[in-house]
């Protein structure tokens, strides 16, 4: 394992008071963090070892996301790739995607993990949300089982999205947002046209902007 050529003494936390509908604020947390790697190799590691790397992730972010709604903070964005990193193929990613579901499903993964199949990741992310009260941001990757007879269909049946994900302060998943300009990634796949992603809050509603987990609120 590596990690990433962000200095690792170097962490990013900041909480940031915005106005919304004044005089009404909010408190937003955006955090940064080194992003432990795998090795780098195109052969693509067990499941299970995908897991063990992301859950390494996910614990650094899970200090954050404490220490983010121990100061107040209603959302959290974290960073893109924090969980597993770059430099993948479309095969070597494949271990580190699970099948995330449009919200509309109303599901809160922390209580029903296995509703939609194999999905740690969405349940622990579910989970620091609800414990911790706060909205909680990530990027993950997601795939989607498509039709062989479908002429864009991959040759391993799947389309791969670069993936931006929203859990409530319930741990219910409220946005889904695939990012459609990709840059020098292979191994995901752009939907086929851009998505308009919102979500509702208690303190305002917030547009999903296109790459890197930007945000509107308004």
């Amino acid at each position: 394992m590596s990690t990433s050529s962000f200095p690792t003494s170097v962490v990013v936390f900041a909480l940031i008071t915005l106005p919304f509908c004044a005089p009404d604020t909010f408190k937003a947390a955006v955090y940064e963090h080194a992003v432990i790697l795998p090795s780098e190799t195109e052969i693509p590691v067990s499941q299970d070892d995908a897991l063990i790397l992301m859950n390494k992730n996910i614990d650094i972010l899970e200090t954050a996301i404490k220490q983010a709604a121990g100061q107040g903070a209603q959302i959290i964005v974290t960073p893109e790739d924090a969980l597993y990193g770059w430099k993948f193929t479309r095969e070597s990613i494949f271990p580190y995607l699970e099948d995330i579901p449009d919200p509309k499903v109303n599901w809160i993964p922390c209580q029903d993990p296995q509703r939609f199949g194999h999905s740690p990741v969405q349940k622990r992310l579910s989970c620091l949300a609800k414990s911790n009260s706060i909205y909680v941001v990530a990027n993950i990757g997601d795939k989607k089982k498509c039709n062989a007879r479908d002429s864009k269909c991959p040759s391993n049946g799947y389309y791969q999205y670069n993936t931006n994900v929203v859990y409530n302060s319930e741990g219910k998943l409220v946005a889904r947002y695939h990012k459609y300009h990709l840059y020098s990634e292979p191994q995901f796949d752009a939907p086929d046209k851009p998505e308009l992603v919102t979500f509702k809050t208690t303190f305002g509603t917030f547009v999903m902007d296109e790459c890197f987990a930007f945000f509107d609120s308004y």
